[in-house]
């Protein structure tokens, strides 16, 4: 197979400019062209002129880098014409104009201030070989070639100039962003030691204390024994989530390691029923995968919603039901609710739910059923159809 072509980003100019470059020397061949054959001269000299004229308009549409060659070949004719066959026939008028805008645009240092001489000299050599005095000679001159040149030289300068402002401006962009993310890298590196430092410290001393009470108890009441033994599985699983985020927040990913799903849902149970509050889980419709995201943010939501039953529901129990449908899966919790202030705490729990669901386009819905006793929280999460 042979190689593909590489693509360079500056071919979409290139082929524009010159396209542009030969609709320009066309123009100029035309209205040169026209005021020669307007001119009325005998044919014979009409046809030479006509012939140098359209011969140095052509050049107008070669590559910049021959700008001074083009502007010497503009400059000679006038004066070829002059020398030659004498007054009274127009030329290359506005090819010369063109010349000069291109030598000023397109060329630096010597060869751009050689090709103004040459179209200054051309136009002032015109001028007296027509009889005009010098002044006058001087101004066609800075009229037709100094005044092309320096626009030429005024629009490079411009396009240098905006483009170093779009320079300067996308690297001004990329270090606020470098900004933002150093700070966003620090914050997340104060929170980890926060969490390394406080958290952590008190859950792995629940862990132990709970522990150590089990164990100084061996022939107590069982129903004890068991949330005991409920605080120190909830207290390591507490561990492990939070070693988990500090990875995260310290922008690491060990190998093999994942956040909990819906395949860790009988773990997340046994520990509500483990504190004696019974807990039931419901599917209904035909299982299908999830996404890695999606499935972690539902067990997330999964598990606030059994927090807030156990902070603020009663002992009669909560009910978890995945509700699997064609385009979607709705998550619901019920229970009955307690009699306790539990405003600001269920506020937060259902923000944190509202916004987790909000991540994957999820509806919410939380509040008290007509009897006024049971509290269901609702979230329906779009999924393609299967």
């Amino acid at each position: 197979m042979g190689r593909a072509a590489r693509f360079d980003p500056m071919d979409s100019v290139k082929v524009p400019l010159k396209h542009q470059s030969a609709l320009v020397a066309v123009v100029c061949m035309v209205v040169d062209g026209g005021f020669v054959l307007l001119d009325r001269e005998p044919l014979p000299q009409t046809l030479v002129v006509l012939f140098l004229t359209l011969a140095v308009d052509a050049m107008l549409a070669g590559p910049a880098r021959l700008s001074l060659w083009v502007a010497a070949a503009q400059a000679a004719v006038p004066v070829l014409v002059l020398v030659t066959i004498g007054n009274g026939i127009d030329s290359n008028d506005a090819g010369l104009l063109i010349a000069g805008y291109r030598a000023g645009a397109w060329l630096r240092g010597g060869p751009a201030y050689a090709a103004l001489g040459l179209l200054s000299a051309s136009l002032v050599t015109s001028m007296i070989l027509y009889d005009y005095d010098v002044l006058y000679a001087v101004l066609v001159a800075g009229k037709g070639a100094l005044l092309p040149w320096l626009v030429g030289r005024y629009t490079t300068a411009r396009r240098a100039y905006l483009a170093e402002l779009e320079k300067r401006s996308a690297m001004a962009e990329k270090d606020a962003k470098a900004a933002v993310t150093k700070a966003i890298t620090e914050e997340r590196g104060a929170i980890a030691r926060d969490l390394h430092d406080v958290i952590i410290h008190h859950v792995s001393a629940i862990n132990l204390h709970a522990g150590a009470a089990r164990l100084g108890n061996p022939h107590g009441d069982p129903k004890l024994t068991n949330s005991l033994r409920a605080v120190e599985t909830s207290s390591r699983a507490a561990m492990v989530d939070l070693r988990h985020l500090l990875d995260l927040l310290h922008g690491e990913k060990p190998e093999g390691a994942r956040q909990p799903g819906l395949g860790n849902l009988d773990e997340l149970l046994d520990g509500v029923r483990a504190a004696g509050i019974p807990a039931r889980l419901e599917v209904r419709g035909q299982h299908r995968d999830l996404p890695e995201s999606l499935d972690v943010t539902v067990y997330r939501i999964i598990q606030e919603m059994l927090t807030n039953a156990l902070r603020h529901g009663d002992a009669s129990g909560v009910t978890v039901t995945l509700d699997y449908a064609p385009d979607s899966l709705t998550v619901a919790s019920e229970n009955t609710a307690g009699s306790g202030d539990d405003s600001g705490s269920v506020r937060r729990g259902l923000v944190g739910i509202r916004n987790r669901a909000g991540m994957f386009d999820g509806r919410t819905r939380s509040g008290l059923d007509p009897d006024g006793r049971t509290w269901r929280t609702t979230v329906t999460f779009p999924l393609e159809a299967s």
